[in-house]
């Protein structure tokens, strides 16, 4: 199991002690600068906490949150927070934000997968001829995503050019460019780094691809305030404006939808190229 671990410093909240809030964090988030850009925010919003955080797999996450390891966390692995929430481990489970994944590869796409509309048909094809596929192998959000559309098109994890790295986003897309491999990840991280990487957006478009994230105020939190106040700021209009507006200056165009985006109009992959 691979985390990072971080802490916000905030030398404007410097006067006098203040209550720490362990949030759990998916590396998609941190891996596609959106990490960088809401904590600062909610750091104004809310002086009297400093956030410290882990960032890690969704299923990591959540067996973490399970332990009573975390206040509150972030998750895109819907199935599993549903069972976490029936389990009694969470308190509260709200609809934040949303993307899309993508299966990206090398330009010259050996597989010849390049325009499909069917991911799970796209991992057969990859599948059949053999190609280098890196799975996260991490029990992450995309990770569970992966094996539920091999699973639609009846394939197993594993065999001739499967490899899984057990390791964050950023990490398996900087080893899939430097590899030429194809992988599975999420457009806003892919965005992030695509001017590090030799890889380019390959299938996108399946219905099935929706990337959903919800916050989960864990039961029983050591600081349930702060849990639950970490929970309002990212639902509320401030800081579903921070996540609509991020990635909007630097690439044109927003990483995330915030939720009331989200429900308005779902995640139109003509307009993220």
């Amino acid at each position: 199991m691979s985390f990072t671990v971080g802490a916000l410093a905030c030398s404007a909240c410097a006067e006098g002690p203040r209550r720490i809030v362990i949030v759990g964090i998916p590396t998609t988030v941190e891996d596609s600068g959106l990490l960088d850009a809401l904590l600062p925010e909610f750091q104004r919003a809310h002086p009297e906490y400093r956030i410290r955080y882990l960032s890690a797999g969704s299923g990591q996450l959540l067996m973490l949150g399970a332990r009573g390891d975390l206040d509150v966390l972030l998750s895109h692995a819907p199935r599993a927070e549903e069972e976490f929430m029936a389990a009694g481990h969470g308190v509260l489970r709200r609809w934040v934000m949303e993307n899309d994944f993508v299966i990206v590869g090398p330009p010259s796409d050996a597989a010849r997968v390049r325009g499909m509309t069917d991911a799970a048909s796209a991992l057969a094809r990859i599948a059949v001829a053999g190609a280098l596929f890196l799975s996260r192998g991490d029990d992450s959000g995309t990770h569970r995503k992966e094996l539920e559309l091999r699973s639609g098109a009846g394939l197993a994890a594993g065999g001739r050019g499967y490899r899984e790295l057990g390791q964050g986003m950023g990490e398996v897309l900087r080893a899939a460019s430097d590899l030429g491999a194809y992988t599975l990840c999420d457009r806003g991280t892919y965005l992030n780094l695509r001017g590090t990487l030799e890889l380019e957006v390959l299938v996108e478009g399946d219905p099935r691809l929706l990337n959903v994230y919800h916050v989960i105020v864990v039961a029983g939190a050591r600081e349930s305030e702060a849990a639950h106040a970490s929970a309002e700021w990212l639902t509320s209009e401030v800081g579903q404006r921070a996540i609509a507006m991020y990635g909007t200056e630097r690439f044109g165009q927003p990483l995330f939808r915030s939720y009331v985006e989200g429900q308005a109009l779902r995640w139109d992959p003509s307009t993220s190229k």
